[in-house]
């Protein structure tokens, strides 16, 4: 081939100095698009060997070398792949955008079963340009009587192109970097980035330094191959022992047998998996496995909790293993990693088309070749077959965990606490994921039993108790009380009853406690609902299941708590109390109940209504904590017992002068039995104690 100088010629819309500068927005990137030019070539290579177009060497071993030089600030990639003609750098590299992989496949395609090859728009080779003042290429192919081709270019549209001189099949390709990008000459930057992007391509990868000092390693003699140079043998001579036997003889016994080692130049080591774990049948991977694999890919050394493993042929071609990992933080801080890959190709983490929002609070790898990537694979085209693999996932997620629930309850339970951020976020985003995942939500109970809805929607609340003394037959150690009777009542009366039934819960096992032994004493249960996603999450749920409603253990006083005393008897002394304690508080507003409570030793408590404080809650998010929750609903109510001594004691004594003293300690133990006091309130409280205290030393 007669030595050539031209013009590249612009095939799109792309103009070179852009796709030099902006075509990748990382520029370490064209590491793994030089390398993944190398497998593609090497593919095709042995794709045209089981075609019996060409025949591989005997010792062929596919490789990829990459050659760092600090020195001579260069970088070369070699690839003994099918390399190219002078015609097909012509076509491949100088005419841009024109894909040498989607015309490869064009002309085999009904020769082999297709392999997937990497190279998709024929851009990849130019990202060295992002790095290099100055590119060469050095490229023999494996056809018969092939002249070897060399081609440069400075990093404009002018190249030259002439006879080479490789006497191997394959592709040498060298970058003379830049004076901003010598850092990528440094062979430990080298190996950083080739372990980011190529950890598991299907080409084993291997890295040196250029001149650099050979290293050594010591093994069995016996383990040496024709392929091993060796510097030295090292022979250790057996080593024996005296020994005495029984009869008082003496003998030589050999404790140590003679061993032969050789001293060789250190065998390189690829710097990638070839064959990673998802890529196998989860019939061929053990536990140690997964847990090895989930190690290394994510430098997590606590244990991942279980895992799914994907793996789909058809309708498309997916791949992946999904964990779940023990956490120990709040869900707002929970930060997750899955890995997108494209046949074995590193692409991004957390691609959000692709992969459920939910599920990027796990840790996992996805590998899906089938996969629409725009032209810098950093990205994904927005189309309909995304959305199917993100539904297809999701389906795979809720299945494992149904299933694990119906057959394994036990290690469900065990990892429930962990993982039901995932399930509740999940629930909330994805509504197809909650309609699979609704009857296997779990409520753990006051007795750290857990519970799926239906249960919840199974029991009964325990009958109030009459005034004689009798109560209505009921069920024990309920959650729910049962409302269907109500539910379907024809009289006018019932039919603007709420018919739902209430689910009771807890959010501070420890703030609640005074509640929490009122509804034990009556043999009355409640769930635990402590994480700061299950506010959305329970009125998510209200909306989807229409017969229950979710009811915070201190939002009012069920029946079952109260003596069941007509309103009549109490009328006197509510209205008695309301003004007394309005008065000591100086709260006009102040609501008041008085009730008979069944536990005597409770003189007051505080009740707001679920909507009020689901509206604080819901203002708190929002930042607005400050405002009057009351003009949403949310004023709270002090409960009295009429059978506490000190309540009688201020309702028969309204003109004590200790009366505003009791009331206002009677109104701050209620507050704090419901939540902490404000810090003035707490220094009122604590002084007021010390007062009450002296009373009674006098």
């Amino acid at each position: 081939m007669s030595s050539r100088h031209g013009n590249l010629s612009i095939n799109s819309d792309n103009i070179f100095p852009i796709i030099k500068k902006w075509l990748y927005s990382d520029h370490d990137i064209f590491y793994r698009e030089l390398i993944s030019n190398g497998c593609d070539a090497i593919t095709k290579l042995k794709k045209l060997d089981l075609m019996g177009e060409y025949e591989l060497p005997q010792d062929f071993e596919p490789k990829i070398q990459i050659v760092v030089n600090p020195e001579e600030k260069t970088l070369k990639f070699i690839d003994n792949g099918l390399g190219m003609t002078g015609d097909e750098v012509e076509e491949y590299i100088n005419q841009i955008a024109f894909s040498g992989a989607t015309d490869f496949l064009e002309k085999y395609k009904d020769k082999a079963s297709e392999e997937q090859i990497i190279g998709h728009f024929g851009l990849g080779f130019y990202s060295a340009f992002m790095v290099a003042d100055a590119v060469h290429i050095d490229s023999l192919s494996w056809q018969k009587d092939a002249v070897p081709v060399h081609w440069e270019c400075d990093g404009g549209t002018e190249f030259d192109m002439s006879d080479g001189s490789k006497d191997t099949v394959g592709t040498e390709i060298t970058l003379f970097l830049n004076e901003d990008c010598l850092e990528f000459a440094n062979e430990y930057r080298a190996r950083e980035v080739i372990e980011k992007y190529c950890s598991f391509m299907p080409t084993p990868i291997f890295l040196k330094k250029e001149n650099a000092e050979p290293e050594y390693e010591t093994i069995p003699a016996s383990e040496v191959t024709e392929k091993d140079t060796v510097i030295e043998t090292i022979i250790e001579e057996a080593k024996f022992e005296e020994k005495e036997n029984e009869d008082g003889t003496k003998e030589q016994v050999e404790v140590s047998p003679r061993t032969e080692k050789a001293k060789i130049i250190k065998r390189p080591v690829p710097l990638n998996d070839t064959h990673p774990l998802w890529s196998k049948h989860p019939n061929d991977c053990t536990d140690e496995e997964y847990k090895t694999f989930y190690r290394k890919v994510f430098q997590d050394y606590k244990e991942p909790l279980f895992w799914i493993h994907l793996n789909m042929d058809y309708p498309f071609n997916l791949k992946g293993i999904l964990y779940f990992p023990k956490i120990n933080t709040e869900y707002d801080s929970i930060e997750g990693m899955i890995k997108l890959y494209n046949n074995q190709v590193f692409i991004a983490d957390n691609i959000k088309e692709v992969i459920p929002e939910f599920l990027m609070l796990l840790k996992g790898v996805i590998d899906c070749p089938d996969l629409p990537l725009n032209v810098s694979r950093s990205a994904l085209q927005n189309d309909g077959f995304v959305k199917k693999i993100s539904d297809y996932i999701t389906k795979k997620v809720a299945d494992k965990l149904s299933g694990m629930c119906k057959t394994d309850k036990e290690s469900y339970e065990k990892y429930w606490d962990d993982i039901s951020p995932f399930i509740k976020f999940g629930c909330l985003k994805d509504e197809k994921f909650c309609d699979k995942m609704n009857d296997y939500i779990l409520f753990k109970n006051l007795d750290d039993k857990y519970l799926t809805l239906p249960d919840c929607l199974k029991v009964e609340e325990p009958a109030a108790e009459n005034a004689d003394g009798t109560t209505d037959a009921a069920s024990e150690n309920n959650v729910a009380a049962d409302t269907d009777t109500a539910a379907g009542a024809d009289t006018p009366e019932e039919e603007d009853k709420d018919t739902r039934k209430p689910v009771y819960y807890v959010t501070d096992v420890q703030q609640q406690g005074q509640y929490i032994n009122m509804f034990k004493e009556q043999g009355m249960d409640a769930v635990i609902l402590d994480h700061n996603i299950d506010t959305s999450f329970i009125t998510q749920l209200e909306r989807r299941n229409e017969k229950i409603k979710f009811v915070r253990i201190d939002a009012d006083l069920t029946e079952s708590l109260k003596e069941d005393i007509p309103e009549e008897e109490l009328k006197e002394a509510k209205d008695s109390l309301t003004e007394t304690f309005r008065k000591a508080l100086n709260n006009e507003n102040l609501k008041v109940s008085v009730e008979k409570l069944k536990n005597a030793e409770i003189a007051s408590v505080i009740t707001l209504s679920e909507e009020g404080r689901r509206m604080q809650d819901m203002m708190k998010m929002y930042g607005m904590a400050g405002m009057d929750a009351s003009m949403f609903g949310g004023d709270q109510t002090l409960v009295l017992n009429a059978k506490h001594a000190l309540v009688q004691y201020i309702l028969n004594n309204k003109e004590s002068e200790h009366v505003n003293l009791f009331c206002e300690q009677l109104y701050d133990l209620a507050v704090l039995s419901n939540h902490p006091l404000p810090t003035d309130a707490m220094g009122k409280f604590v002084a007021r104690s010390n007062q009450i205290m002296m009373l009674l030393a006098k």
